[in-house]
């Protein structure tokens, strides 16, 4: 079964950038269309940008012209470049793709802290 595995986050001082991995476990003919989602103590996870099989992006309002989605479709690899971090990006960050017509599980997720 294929899994997506989150990496990259860490700790950053505000106006900082952070990129990070959602990397396929196995193979896959596809695991697009995949999704970053985010979700911040007490509250609920919320998307943040997702990018289809065509390389199409969306972005949430709140990290539009911040936020950049990427893939490397060789490795089965989606990457999200954050830049200009706020306090308020502080979260857990998740991918989610999908794997013959199924979401894939959620995995641990990365944190990311915006901290001075």
């Amino acid at each position: 079964q294929v899994q997506l595995v989150e990496s990259g986050g860490g700790l950053v001082q505000p106006g900082g950038s952070l990129r990070l991995s959602c990397a396929a476990s196995g193979s896959a003919a596809s695991i697009y269309p995949v999704t970053w989602y985010r979700q911040a103590p007490g509250k609920e996870r919320e998307l943040v940008a997702v990018v289809t099989s065509t390389g199409s992006t969306n972005y949430a309002d709140s990290v539009k012209g911040r936020f950049t989605m990427s893939r490397d479709n060789a490795k089965n690899t989606v990457y999200l470049l954050m830049n200009s971090l706020k306090p308020e990006d502080t979260a857990v960050y998740y991918c989610q793709g999908v794997v013959s017509g199924r979401p894939t599980d959620w995995g641990q997720g990365t944190q990311v802290t915006v901290s001075s």
